[in-house]
C-alpha cells in the first residue's frame, strides 16, 4: 500500500468523525498515541510497538486529511532521496544531540 492509499483509506473511514472533532482535539489524540508508542518502546513490547506505530500513522493521516496535506507529496518534497540538510546519501550531518 502506498502512503497516499493509506491516507485515502483513513479519510474514507474516519473523516466524518475527525472533522467533527476538529484539528485541535484530533492532535491531542495523536499525541496520546505517541505517548502509548513511547511506553511500548520503553517496555520493548514488540506486539504493542507494532500496534502503536500503526495508530500513530493513522492519527497522523487523520490530521493531514483535516489540514489538506498530502503526506506522500510532502515526504517526497522534503526527502528527495538525500538528506534535506547536507544533500548527501547517506547523511553526513554532524549529530546535534
Amino acid at each position: 500500500m502506498e502512503i497516499r492509499e493509506f491516507q485515502d483509506m483513513i479519510r474514507e473511514i474516519y473523516f466524518h468523525k475527525d472533522s467533527g472533532r476538529g484539528v485541535e482535539r484530533t492532535f491531542l489524540w495523536f499525541i496520546e498515541e505517541v505517548g502509548e508508542l513511547s511506553e511500548a518502546i520503553r517496555k520493548r513490547d514488540g506486539e504493542s510497538m507494532e500496534e502503536e506505530f500503526a495508530d500513530v500513522l493513522a492519527w497522523l493521516a487523520s490530521l493531514a486529511n483535516l489540514l489538506g496535506i498530502n503526506i506522500e507529496e510532502a515526504v517526497k518534497k522534503k526527502y528527495p532521496g538525500v538528506c534535506p540538510y547536507c544533500g548527501k546519501k547517506p547523511c553526513e550531518c554532524e549529530e546535534k544531540f
